[in-house]
Formats: C-alpha cells, structure tokens, sequence
C-alpha cells in the first residue's frame, strides 16, 4: 500500500506595510532616474550654446558663424562633439555588465551608491573642465553612474515596495526620468534666452568667456 504525506501551510503574497522609511527609501532611489533625466536633455541643449562651442568646439563654433545657411546635419558634423556626446552612452552600456554583477552578489545598496558615486564625481570633473579631455572624462564617469543607477533602481524600487503600490513605486522611477528631462530643456531655454542677461552672464562667467 502506497502511502505518502503532506506538508500544508499558509501562503499568500506579501503585503508589507506603507511606511515612511519605504517611501523614504524609494524616493531616494527614484533619484538615479532623475540624474538620468537630466543628463539627457541637458546635453543636447549645451552643445548647442554658441559659449560652449567657442570654448571647447571652435571649429564648430566657426562653421556655424560662416555657413549660416547649411543645416545643423552638417554643422554639428564633429568627430570630437561626437565623442563628447557618445562616451556616456558607451559608458553607461560596459558599467551596465559589471553593476548586473555587483547588483546580484554584493546586493543593489552598493550598485546605487557607486552610481551615485560616479555621478557626482563626474558632475565634479565636468563642471570644472577647461578642456574637452576633461569633458569626455567627465561624460565617462557620468555613464557609469547611469549604467550603475539603471541596473539597480527598478530593482530595488520593486523589491522595497509592498505588492499593491509596486506598479505605480516602478512607474515612478520613469516619472522622474521625464520629470527631469523637461526640468532641464527648461533650463537650457533659460540660460541660451537672448531675454535672460542674467543667466546668460552667469554661464560666459563660468566658462571664462
């Protein structure tokens, strides 16, 4: 006779409590799609400021003041401009490989500090660059905070969030990646506005033009 036994149990999904530590928690790590965000479109709106040009792409600058009527195709046609916009996106895909490894063995904690990390000290070094080697060196590091951030947040975002608020905690994170990106086009239409003496004198005084 075949016998055979059971093993019973309680089941059910986990429904952890709304806290402030979660909110909190997933708040601050809903910043590494704001640093994303931002980079985005800030970029694209700085490559474009004739200050900028002059000072580290002047035969950029000087084609765009010669040719007034060749489209910005060929203008913007620039192996080093390139360079400076692509290095973050080429970063940001090689850091992705090693923080899908820090993230599965060390935990995603340390992926979002070392994101965290790179991006500050990239903000550090492009904003004090004099050169374009800084510039690029700064995009590097820029790319590795965005390769870091992108590989652990929406992890951790959904592995803090309690299971009825996980889609809206998730979508947050995509929330702030737009919310970021119009904050700074905003801020490039700010600072590039021939009206705003102000904040046109503040970036000619910050790149000593």
């Amino acid at each position: 006779m075949a016998g055979g036994f059971a093993i019973t149990g309680q089941s059910g999904d986990y429904n952890g409590k709304i806290t402030v530590f979660v909110i909190l928690s997933c708040m601050m790590a809903g910043m590494g799609g704001v640093i994303f965000g931002y980079d985005i479109g800030i970029s694209g709106g700085v490559t474009s400021m004739e200050p900028f040009l002059k000072r580290f792409f002047p035969s950029v600058y000087h084609k765009m003041k010669e040719n007034t009527d060749t489209s910005n195709y060929c203008l913007y046609d620039s192996q080093i401009l390139t360079s400076f916009t692509s290095s973050l996106y080429v970063s940001g895909l090689i850091a992705s490989f090693f923080a899908s490894h820090v993230t599965a063995n060390y935990g995603r904690k340390p992926s979002i500090i070392i994101g965290g990390a790179a991006f500050l000290a990239g903000s550090v070094v492009g904003g004090a660059a004099v050169n374009i080697y800084m510039l690029i060196i700064g995009r590097l590091l820029l790319g590795v905070g965005i390769g870091f951030a992108n590989q652990a947040v929406p992890l951790y975002l959904s592995e803090m969030a309690p299971t009825r608020i996980r889609g809206a905690i998730n979508n947050g994170f995509q929330f702030s990646i737009t919310a970021k990106r119009a904050v700074s086009l905003l801020l490039v239409l700010l600072v590039a506005s021939p009206l705003s003496a102000f904040s046109e004198g503040l970036l000619l005084k910050r790149i000593n033009i």
